[in-house]
């Protein structure tokens, strides 16, 4: 079993480096190493979309969720997958029309807002995937000590070298060549495995109920789960350099509605599965892993193949942080910078980020907390960004939108225990549980505030109109 995880293991991780090296150019502009600009049909963005989105995230949470609080939350977790696709595709246009050289939101936050805005965005968009990065390289560790004999930290190491050698050489267009590939395999063996799964599922015991929780209780986790992924996704500059990527406004489109609907239906089987590991009566672990509780009895053949959709799920996610992270440093290296950023610098860069997150990644740490306040902070200043889109938004009502989303985030738990120690150690996740009030309070507050100020104090091209 060691050598044969080993083989199907550097099989598919060399398909991918191959498919990677093979796309990229030695002499590749800077520009088009970031952005791969108007160059991507709507066929490939959707598979892109799809690939970049979907991690080895979704064999823990989405089965969980459906498990123990139902369909209902399972439906919210799917949709809060796809919104931002969604949001791509009705604001992405527009942003493009504005700023058509750009390359990030944070370019257009600091063509509408200015400077400080550009850096606060930065500085979300750099947290958020950071935990992105650490959590899918620490899943692709526990993920495969758990299926098979191979050391965790050998897997970690495999995956983040060979996305790292075809990102570092080919940019992005590296990474969305493979995407579409990856989202091809993805679907191939999320059948397989989903219909081997079934097949060998025990007759459902009599009485057999659907998991469910209260509808209020159902509907609070489904609505923090449409905020906190949809905030934090809208952060993720991997999406955003495919806005640019894309080769006309109705391509992005295209491919963003693509995205979200084949989002939505992977999220929807794997959180299915999740489900009928309730219903059958299974031991779902400790932590409850109810994906994996289905494969406690699997063949050799059927666990190979859960480890290769995991890799194909982890590798898919990673090169696209890798190199949006990159892209965003070297954006704002340009931005510092007079003389620029090189190429050379850009590779660099790449190769320089992986060594924190695989040092996080190798601990074995749990990074759902900090994704959690990474998810919360986006949600702080999500909509006073987009807000820049309407002519009348100001550079003051976003920053009093951002301020307030901070304040919002911890009044809700402030007024209700009484105590602002407290209400900040909420809004810090102790437990790792998703609550609704920080989330609800950070877009509410953050929206009105933005909207009341840009009403009294709108932009000066406005009032000259």
């Amino acid at each position: 079993m060691y050598l044969a995880t080993l083989a199907v293991l550097g099989a598919a991780l060399l398909l991918f480096a191959i498919l990677g090296l093979r796309a990229g150019r030695a002499d590749s502009p800077l520009d088009d190493y970031v952005t791969a600009r108007n160059s991507q049909r709507g066929t490939t963005l959707g598979l892109s979309f799809l690939a970049s989105g979907m991690g080895a995230w979704i064999l823990f949470a989405p089965p969980e969720v459906g498990a123990f609080v139902g369909p209902v939350a399972l439906a919210g977790y799917a949709i809060g997958s796809a919104l931002p696709f969604i949001v791509l595709a009705l604001c992405g246009p527009a942003i493009r029309r504005r700023l058509p050289a750009g390359r990030s939101i944070g370019e257009f936050a600091a063509e509408r807002f200015g400077t400080g805005m550009r850096r606060y965005v930065a500085l979300l968009s750099v947290l958020y995937m950071a935990c992105f990065l650490a959590a899918e390289l620490s899943a692709i560790g526990g993920i495969t000590a758990l299926l098979s004999p191979l050391a965790g930290s050998v897997a970690i190491v495999a995956v983040a070298l060979t996305t790292l050698a075809y990102t570092a050489w080919g940019g992005l267009r590296a990474s969305l060549v493979t995407d579409r590939w990856q989202a091809l395999l993805l679907g191939v063996l999320l059948v397989l495995v989903a219909g081997a799964v079934l097949g060998d599922l025990p007759a459902l015991p009599a009485g057999a109920a659907m998991p469910s929780v209260p509808a209020g209780e159902a509907l609070n986790v489904a609505v923090t789960l449409v905020i906190a992924v949809t905030a934090a996704n809208l952060f993720h500059q991997g999406y955003w350099q495919r806005v640019w990527a894309a080769r006309d406004g109705a391509a992005l489109g295209r491919g963003a509605v693509l995205g979200g609907v084949t989002t939505v239906l992977v999220v929807a089987v794997v959180g299915g599965l999740g489900i009928l590991a309730a219903m059958s009566g299974a031991d779902l672990g400790e932590p409850p892993m109810p994906f994996f509780a289905l494969l406690g009895a699997a063949p050799a053949w059927l666990t190979l193949l859960v480890l290769v959709l995991a890799v194909t799920l982890v590798a898919s996610s990673v090169d696209t942080l890798q190199n949006g992270i990159a892209s965003l440093l070297v954006g704002e290296g340009e931005a510092l910078s007079r003389h620029g950023v090189s190429l050379a610098a850009a590779r660099w860069l790449t190769l320089a980020l992986m060594v924190p997150a695989v040092l996080v990644a190798l601990q074995g740490y749990s990074v759902l907390r900090l994704f959690l306040i990474a998810d919360l902070l986006c949600a702080t200043a999500v909509v006073p960004v987009l807000m820049g889109l309407w002519a009348r938004m100001s550079a003051p009502a976003a920053a009093a939108g951002a301020v307030a989303g901070l304040v919002g985030a911890i009044l809700p738990d402030w007024i209700a225990r009484g105590s602002l120690g407290d209400a900040l150690l909420a809004a810090s996740f102790p437990g790792g549980e998703t609550t609704l009030a920080p989330f609800a309070g950070a877009l509410v507050a953050s929206s009105a505030v933005a909207l009341l100020v840009a009403l009294a104090r709108p932009h000066p091209a406005w009032q000259a109109g």
